[in-house]
């Protein structure tokens, strides 16, 4: 199996980790809203993807900084 290595800036894996888990709730979305089997099998299989590689991603970015690193908030201080 190959593997791929990406270093990341925190605001850089923040931004990723923001996107990710925007088109987990997407997916979820779409599951619930739809009247169309095969509609909710693809879109439910891709969402088991991404959350296989959300959870780690998002353990480990925790784990590095913090938990604030999940904050996605642009509300001024």
């Amino acid at each position: 199996m190959n593997s791929f290595k990406l270093e990341l800036h925190p605001s850089e894996l923040k931004l990723v980790l923001e996107g990710l888990m925007q088109l987990e709730t997407e997916m979820a979305e779409r599951c619930a809203a739809s009247d169309d089997p095969d509609v909710v099998a693809d879109t439910g299989k891709d969402s088991i993807e991404l959350r296989l590689l959300l959870k780690p991603l998002q353990e480990r970015a925790v784990a590095t900084y913090g938990q604030s690193i999940l904050n996605f908030s642009r509300d001024e201080l």
